[in-house]
């Protein structure tokens, strides 16, 4: 199982970033996929995950209307779209997956066993 994640960089706060997990080594149909981001001190926290299918979305309160998860199972890839970014976004996002269900999502991080690298987002006020 490999996922990589890229789109990470410095931007303003108010500025939109466009994260990538590109993924290979298992059957992504069956598989939910979450972003969680960590930063120093803390756990990872479980962004946004969605269903194999897309079918279901999960989205924390914090990042609600400002972010977009989406999927494309042909191409085997997760995006995450953040826009109107704040600095409390700051942090390292991480994409992570594991075998999901067909009629829910859960984004806890103790749910997915399978782990990228993470890519560094910071903003800046």
């Amino acid at each position: 199982v490999q996922l990589v994640e890229s789109g990470g960089g410095l931007v303003q706060a108010g500025g939109s970033l466009r994260l990538s997990c590109a993924t290979s080594g298992f059957r992504f149909g069956d598989f939910a996929i979450g972003w969680f981001r960590q930063v120093p001190g803390k756990g990872r926290e479980g962004v946004s995950c969605i269903s194999p299918r897309g079918d279901y979305t999960f989205y924390d309160e914090s990042v609600k209307g400002r972010f977009r998860i989406g999927r494309d199972n042909s191409k085997k890839s997760v995006r995450l779209q953040m826009d109107n970014l704040k600095p409390e976004d700051t942090g390292v996002y991480y994409c992570a997956a594991d075998l999901g269900y067909p009629d829910h999502v859960i984004c806890g991080e103790d749910e997915y066993e399978n782990w990228g690298q993470g890519t560094q987002v910071t903003v800046s006020s």
